[in-house]
């Protein structure tokens, strides 16, 4: 048995012995290495394996929204993304031209940059938006996660799995020697992508379909600062009349780093013959969209690929669940993929902690799906809308797929013309452009998530949304389901987010100065019933004070009303005044949020 630098010894696998852990999970891409660095923080034993031998080897995931960013920050790793990833400053000048180097035809400020939005995004959250490759994010992920006690094993195939009352036995395949072995585990979470094995094992239902539309990627290197560091951002579109492959000839730019690690990504017709690509053809693709033709370029890989629009309508079977691509397939428009399923396993993990210690019934898992295969339609529809609506901007430069090169150059130009025709095609261009705030300006998308289920506690009140657009304006609210808002609090040395205070290994109420019965009750109640949960309240002379006054207008109850927040900070209930009997009140809500009644937990 081998022996590592600090003594400790290498596990070798009998043959025909299962290896047991409370928490298997198949994938190490965004959503499987969330799950295992949300699982070991909270301390559930999990074994993650991948059939590759590292991880992500393309940058394809990149736009990390505030979402995201406060599960990192609420994990205990926002510092280290924000270190590897290009920051929110640096996002958002969106470009729309014929060539990186040649005609402009506008820009748009995204990913909340423009000053007019940019006060939406620090308002909602402690955390800013930020481009991290999905090469450089799943390392800090898998790390993190194997830091804090999840066996990573890597080169290890699923290949099966049956289910019984206990537990799930998964067979798997080392990769390297071709041994076969079971994992035995008490659930099974599928986080192994788009054509997920888990997912067909279990036959989880789906709507729409695969492949779609056909895309190629083409990374590369080249230093083209001169072209783009005055305008920066992680996209630059490329209309480009005369390409052989595409139709009209759309490309898109993506900044991998800045300002010389790039992808492109090129359209091809996925019902014909695929393109053959070599490095010259990938070559001559790079120069012609950035508008160099004696660019020095280092071509570092292609691939070919397709756009989906499916999604999963219930997304478990069982012990076993799935996440991530496996239950949301779509383009890369809105930046939605790598975002929704970090936030899946974000809702699962503390769920399946507190079912596997005893806190919780376990029809608390059944809350899963209830609540997330509603996101992964939204997320679904809404990017593959957004990549529709390029349609709109084609209409406006008055260009189609079946001109000239020629005719679709005329059309372009004409946008300069001095002519009735050219005004015209200005202020068309101009909607096209406002239109695409929906895809790069999309808030509400991005932060309004809302769940109902038997893990809520309704009080009756609506989904809250905007009073001006709910897909591009997120509304704040503590109405039970949404997310809790954040605001400002603290003391005179300290300044904290009400998302700091609300732990990841607990439940939390807030509540004010005349609530304080409903804080002295979540002591007894905790022991009670045996559920972590803390209570936090807000006003002069106690840990936390409301520096800003924005807890009063946030919190939507009175003073001494109470706002019951979850360990992944939705709020699970709140009562807009004190209760008569408070640990009575706490004690029925978190047994019904619990599914103590029915999954017969005491």
């Amino acid at each position: 048995m081998a022996e590592f630098e600090d003594g400790t010894a290498e596990t070798e696998i009998p043959t025909g012995r299962a290896v047991d852990t409370e928490v298997l999970v198949v994938g190490s891409g965004p959503a499987g290495a969330a799950a295992a660095l949300s699982l070991s923080t909270l301390g559930v034993d999990n074994i993650v394996v991948t059939k590759y031998r590292w991880t992500a080897n393309t940058p394809r995931a990149h736009i990390t929204n505030q979402r995201t960013m406060e599960i990192f920050r609420d994990l205990g790793i926002e510092d280290q993304v924000l270190a590897e990833a290009t920051p929110h400053h640096q996002m958002g000048d969106t470009v729309f031209c014929t060539s990186i180097a040649g005609d402009e035809i506008g820009r748009i400020r995204t990913w909340g940059t423009h000053p007019a939005r940019h006060g939406d995004y620090e308002l909602a959250s402690p955390s800013l938006n930020c481009d991290i490759p999905q090469t450089h994010l799943e390392p800090i992920l898998v790390a993190n996660a194997t830091a804090r006690g999840t066996h990573t094993r890597f080169s290890t195939e699923y290949l099966s799995h049956t289910q019984d009352a206990e537990g799930v036995t998964a067979r798997v395949r080392d990769r390297l020697t071709g041994h076969e072995h079971d994992i035995r585990a008490r659930y099974l979470i599928g986080a192994d992508g788009a054509r997920s094995k888990v997912a067909a094992d279990i036959g989880l239902p789906h709507e729409g379909r695969m492949d779609v539309a056909g895309s190629m990627n083409i990374t590369f290197n080249a230093d083209i600062s001169d072209l783009v560091a005055h305008r920066p951002s992680v996209l630059y579109w490329v209309i480009q009349p005369g390409s052989n492959i595409g139709g009209i000839g759309t490309g898109l730019v993506r900044m991998v780093r800045p300002w010389d690690e790039w992808l492109i990504v090129w359209g091809y017709d996925i019902d014909g013959e695929p393109p053959d690509l070599d490095d010259a053809a990938a070559e001559q693709i790079v120069r012609n969209l950035l508008g160099v033709p004696d660019l020095e370029v280092e071509i570092t890989g292609y691939s070919l690929w397709g756009n989906n629009e499916q999604w999963a309508t219930h997304l478990q079977s069982g012990r076993v669940f799935c996440a991530g691509d496996a239950v949301h397939k779509h383009p890369p428009s809105n930046g939605l993929g790598s975002n929704t399923s970090v936030q899946d396993s974000y809702n699962l993990a503390w769920k399946l902690a507190a079912v596997l210690r005893g806190w919780a019934g376990p029809d608390l898992l059944e809350t899963y799906s209830a609540e997330r295969a509603p996101v992964a339609e939204q997320v679904v529809r809404r990017a593959n809308r957004s990549a529709r609506e390029f349609g709109q901007f084609f209409d406006a430069l008055g260009i189609a797929p079946d001109d000239t090169e020629q005719q679709m150059r005329d059309e372009i130009a004409e946008r300069g013309a001095a002519t009735p025709e050219g005004a015209k095609k200005r202020e068309a261009l101009r909607h096209a452009m406002e239109l695409k705030n929906y895809e790069f300006n999309a808030h509400g998308v991005e932060m309004g998530q809302f769940y109902t289920s038997t893990a809520i506690a309704s009080d009756g009140s609506p989904r809250p949304v905007d009073d001006r657009d709910p897909e591009l304006y997120y509304a704040p609210s503590t109405a039970p389901g949404a997310r809790l808002p954040h605001v400002w609090v603290g003391d005179s040395a300290r300044r904290l987010s009400t998302h700091d205070l609300a732990r990841a290994d607990r439940f939390t109420l807030f509540t004010g100065i005349s609530g304080q019965a409903w804080a002295d009750a979540v002591g007894e109640v905790g022991e009670r019933l045996g559920v972590p949960i803390g209570a936090v309240v807000i006003g002069p002379g106690r840990a936390v004070t409301d520096l800003y006054f924005d807890w009063a207008r946030a919190r939507e109850v009175e003073e001494d009303g109470a706002v019951l927040v979850r360990p992944d900070k939705h709020v699970a209930w709140r009562a807009d005044r004190l209760a008569t009997d408070p640990v009575a009140t706490l004690t029925d809500v978190l047994t019904g949020i619990l599914s103590r009644k029915t999954g017969g937990v005491e």
